[in-house]
């Protein structure tokens, strides 16, 4: 059976729980549209991330890497188009390293798209009942290093290997001491992530429409 990696990341930044890693253990070892899932939880230390990532492709040999991260004060399932090659940390990861202005990749190009048929995949998530968006950024953290690692195996090394990356909002317990802050249960996410791995797994050719900001 095919094999479909799901990447989330440990907790960081003080907190008890990353939505992320809960949807990599959930989906691990289940099976979707004919694919074997494997769920995988990432360090977040821009040192030992890349690494890991690349070992667990190396193993796994999958067809398709959906990796997922923690986006807190987003309010949907938000699918992200580009990796850009810099790391530029507004907090130090849980390693304490704290990169300015560095490149996830040297002398690497400046940045990746996407090969998944991402507007096919929101209509699909938006129809299991999971609010999402798309994004022209991952952001310069951790989430956007193994986003541009994935596109970067996928441009040397892997090239049949289709991947990308997909951001939550915080979990309801995440945001307790925080009413005002948007956040989705672990259920609906789940939802959404299944969506987006069937569409994925069935569509190559994305939907013909407009879906770029307005601003």
């Amino acid at each position: 059976m095919p094999c479909v990696l799901v990447t989330g990341f440990e907790a960081f930044d003080g907190q008890a729980l990353n939505p992320s890693r809960e949807i990599a253990r959930c989906l691990d070892g289940t099976t979707i549209a004919g694919h074997a899932i494997v769920g995988a939880v990432l360090p977040v230390t821009f040192a030992e991330a890349p690494a890991v990532l690349a070992a667990l492709v190396e193993r796994h040999e999958p067809v398709l890497v959906l990796a997922t991260g923690q986006a807190g004060g987003r309010a949907a399932l938000t699918l992200e188009r580009v990796a850009i090659n810099l790391a530029d940390a507004r907090i130090a990861d849980n390693a304490g390293t704290q990169p300015v202005d560095a490149a996830v990749v040297a002398d690497a190009p400046a940045a990746y798209f996407s090969d998944l048929p991402l507007k096919a995949m929101r209509e699909a998530m938006r129809t299991a009942g999971a609010a999402t968006e798309l994004s022209l950024s991952a952001g310069s953290f951790v989430c956007n290093q193994v986003f541009y690692t994935l596109c970067h195996l996928r441009e040397t090394r892997a090239p049949s290997l289709r991947c990308g990356f997909l951001h939550l909002p915080w979990l309801p317990a995440q945001v307790i001491d925080q009413p005002a802050q948007p956040s989705m249960d672990l259920d609906t996410m789940l939802a959404g992530v299944r969506a987006a791995l069937e569409c994925a797994l069935s569509t190559h050719a994305d939907l013909p429409i407009g879906a770029g900001p307005t601003h």
